[in-house]
């Protein structure tokens, strides 16, 4: 894993001032579109968000997949809050997933499915997350990782990156961490990867740029418009993308 600079601690802060932007980021939409193709939902199934956040990945599977249930964790509380607000039929907890997670009654061996999306990049024990999320999944359940790769900006510093990932980091951490890996792969070469590199040429100006008290720039608003046209031409497995995706399920 690539070394990184501070975190910011304050997530609510963070979702309070950023969460505008993140909802419209193209990126996000693509990564939400792997997860969703990575986890191959049933109707029926129960899926653990790990790291819900704003609960924007789980409002779009649970417009996909009917009888969806969906149980969100995250440590901030307004983002929960918002989260619950777009899926008012999921469940809803603030946890710490670095500590053990067995406080959550009638959660052990629940989920068939879970999520981890561009949350272990802000942890300084990423094993922590992945080996408490066990006590929450049923035998054979499908978990589905993302995380960032390629070089970090000055926007992933202000928001707590301590480190991006290779692939063989990611494999490694998983089987280290309890887990069988079925697969792991680079995705979005190669518009992501230049949607990439523009926000690391932007450097803190993006950070001003994405400040949810205020409209976004002309010029940021008219480049995610067309990245977001660009991305539905990447290749989703192939070439040095920057987006790593994987698919792992817990050792018996």
């Amino acid at each position: 894993m690539q070394e990184g600079g501070p975190v910011n601690e304050d997530w609510n802060l963070l979702w309070g001032r950023y969460a505008g932007s993140a909802e419209r980021n193209p990126a996000q939409a693509f990564r939400r579109d792997l997860v969703a193709r990575a986890l191959g939902l049933a109707p029926g199934a129960r899926l653990v968000d790990l790291g819900a956040g704003q609960g924007d990945l789980v409002a779009v599977l649970a417009a996909r997949v009917p009888g969806l249930e969906i149980l969100g964790l995250d440590v901030s509380t307004s983002g929960l809050a918002e989260a619950a607000r777009k899926v008012p039929g999921a469940r809803f907890h603030a946890a710490d997933l670095t500590r053990s997670l067995e406080h959550l009654e009638g959660c052990k061996g629940w989920a068939s499915h879970a999520t981890c999306t561009e949350l272990l990049e802000h942890v300084p024990d990423p094993g922590s997350v992945l080996r408490n999320a066990r006590w929450l999944l049923a035998p054979g359940a499908r978990l589905v990782v993302t995380v960032p790769s390629g070089p970090m900006s000055a926007f992933d510093k202000h928001i707590g990156h301590l480190g991006h990932f290779r692939a063989k980091d990611l494999a490694r951490l998983l089987e280290d961490s309890g887990y069988d890996v079925e697969r792991v792969w680079r995705a979005g070469f190669p518009f992501f990867n230049l949607y990439r590199l523009t926000v690391i040429l932007r450097g803190r100006k993006l950070i001003g740029d994405a400040d949810g008290q205020g409209e976004l720039p002309l010029l940021a608003r008219a480049l995610m418009g067309l990245f977001r046209g660009l991305f539905r031409l990447n290749a989703v497995a192939w070439g040095p993308g920057w987006q790593l995706v994987a698919v792992a399920r817990p050792r018996p």
